[in-house]
Parts: structure tokens; C-alpha cells; sequence
């Protein structure tokens, strides 16, 4: 890349800064952010990969919060754009929204926020998709990688989890995807909850207690309302139900979503109360409401169960 002859020395310098930020720029994988890790400050990394906008908000957002409030950086990611999850608007424009949307909820939650872009309902397990995991996990430098089982209904939720799953021991390889430096140690994974029975039941190592933050967690939930105006107010993706515009009718729906997200944590607490009570003691175990579960995926690395007491906020 050469400049014209007729540049003047002052449009030299320009041009040789424009030469080096364009070869730097075509040196940065595609789709990917730069660099975001923050050095060794002695606090844990965590990146939870949703194959949705809303599915870390729903399976995560109360231990993210909780892990934000303790200085710790967390991450999620949604593998799609959700560009076609709503009964009456699609494409572009909806992928934008949601991507503000979870944005929005990110602040909330004290957490930063990425969706990628991959048309909701097209993810598959790729070897470029499984470089991807594996470029985005090494960048944020992460301790904790969460994600979806691959056993669970939808094919992006699955398609997720065997991407994660792949990247597991991939990520300490050096010499695949060499532009990002591998990672010294294998982080732990751990699996969001589900509810899906075969070919193995969802079997929690860690449950979170998340009464203290679980309105915190609905008002980022609030903030997804491209779903909150479809598939959580009709149940299903044939109507739309817009959030009402007056202050009365808008209180009511907030306290509607506000009811609905806690009764999906109340659930999760009470099917696994038993183990709520092996990491909490019984008093503390059954005075939980609100919970959000993980199983520890046998790739990656392997804590004791103390130590990842340790690494989840379970409240001692």
C-alpha cells in the first residue's frame, strides 16, 4: 500500500497511522471485540454463552449480579441475534433491538454484554463457530465458561453447549487459533439448568441462593421487552401483547414479569431444596426462595466441591 507521489510529509505521517491501523484492523478475526481482559487483579472471570438474548438474563443473571457486586467480571454472550423470535417483527430490526435490550439489562446487572452475529435458529457446530468460543473465551482470559447442556430442546441451545463443550480443551492448544494466546490453565465450565430428562437429568453441583438480588434481576428482565410484549405475555410466538404506555397499565405488566421471574427461581429452589441444604446447612438451606442451579461439566477443569463453593457465590 503505497501513497501518491503528490502527498505532502504532514500526509505521509497520516497515511502511514491510517496504513497500520487498517493492517492491525484486518488482523482482528471477524465478529470478534478486542482484547478486554483487565490484567490479574485478583478477581475471578466469567463468560456465560446463551445461544439467545434472554437465555443468560433468565438461567444466570441473579449469580451474575451477585458475582458483579464482589468486583468480578462477568461476561454473557449470545450466540445469536434472536432475529427471529417475535410473532410480528424479524430480521435486522429485531436483532437490533434485542442486542439494546440485553445491553440495557447488562447495566443493570453491573456485567458487559455481547450478541453475535448469527441468525437465531441457524447456529451450527462449526469449526469456525468452535474458533469462535474458543478466540472469545481466551480474550476475556476466563476462569468460569457457562453455557447450555447439549442435550436441551432447541438446536441453538444445543449447538451451544457441544460448541462450549468443544472449546474445552481446545482453548489451552497453542497452535489452534494461534492469534489469541492460549490460556495457562483450563477454566472450570458448568452447565445452565434445565429441566430435560434424557439421555441424563440436570444434576446440580452448586445452586446460588439469589433472594438478595432477585429484584435486581427483574428489572433486567424488564428491560429484554421485545420479549416480554410476546412469548412471556401470550406464551407462545403467534401474538403480541404490547407493554401499556400508561403508568397504571405499565405497573401491572412490570409486576406481571416481576412475578414470573421469581416464580421460575422459586421453582428451581424447591426442586433442588436437598441440595440447597447440603451447601447452606438446613436453616439457611430451606430459608431460600429464589435460586439459580449449575452442574460441573466433566471437561475443563475440575474443582473439589470446595472449591467451587468457592468460585460461585455461595453464600457461607
Amino acid at each position: 500500500m503505497k501513497p501518491p507521489k503528490c502527498f505532502s510529509r504532514v500526509s505521509m505521517a497520516l497515511f502511514a497511522r491510517v496504513a497500520v491501523a487498517l493492517t492491525l484492523l484486518a488482523l482482528t478475526p471477524v465478529g470478534l471485540k478486542a482484547q478486554t481482559t483487565s490484567g490479574d487483579d485478583g478477581k475471578l472471570r466469567i463468560i456465560v454463552f446463551g445461544a439467545h438474548p434472554d437465555d443468560c438474563e433468565l438461567k444466570a443473571g441473579g449469580t451474575a449480579a451477585l458475582w458483579a457486586a464482589q468486583g468480578h467480571h462477568v461476561k454473557f454472550v449470545s450466540v445469536t441475534n434472536g432475529d427471529i423470535g417475535h410473532a410480528e417483527m424479524s430480521g435486522g430490526a429485531l436483532a437490533q433491538r434485542r442486542t439494546a435490550e440485553v445491553q440495557e439489562a447488562a447495566k443493570v446487572l453491573g456485567i458487559e454484554s455481547e450478541v453475535l452475529d448469527i441468525h437465531d435458529g441457524e447456529l451450527m457446530p462449526t469449526l469456525e463457530n468452535r474458533k469462535l468460543f474458543v478466540r472469545l473465551i481466551r480474550q476475556w482470559n476466563a476462569d468460569i465458561v457457562i453455557g447450555h447442556r447439549p442435550n436441551d430442546y432447541h438446536p441453538d441451545h444445543r449447538y451451544t453447549g457441544v460448541l462450549m463443550q468443544d472449546a474445552a480443551f481446545m482453548v489451552t492448544v497453542k497452535f489452534f487459533c494461534p492469534d489469541v494466546p492460549q490460556m495457562a490453565k483450563n477454566p472450570v465450565f458448568l452447565y445452565l439448568s434445565d429441566g430435560f430428562q434424557k439421555p441424563n437429568p440436570f444434576t446440580p453441583d452448586v445452586i446460588v441462593a439469589i433472594d438478595q438480588v432477585v429484584e435486581k434481576k427483574a428489572d433486567a428482565i424488564w428491560k429484554i421487552q421485545s420479549q416480554i410484549e410476546s412469548l412471556w405475555a401470550t406464551g407462545n410466538f403467534e401474538n403480541v401483547v404490547p407493554v401499556p404506555t400508561d403508568p397504571e397499565g405499565r405497573a401491572q405488566r412490570r409486576r406481571q414479569v416481576r412475578e414470573r421471574t421469581v416464580r421460575r427461581d422459586e421453582g428451581v429452589a424447591t426442586k433442588y431444596r436437598a441440595k440447597l441444604n447440603e451447601l447452606y446447612g438446613s436453616e439457611k438451606g430451606n430459608a431460600v426462595q429464589c435460586a439459580e442451579a449449575f452442574e460441573l461439566c466433566e471437561y475443563g477443569r475440575q474443582p473439589s466441591a470446595d472449591e467451587l463453593k468457592t468460585l460461585v457465590p455461595v453464600a457461607q
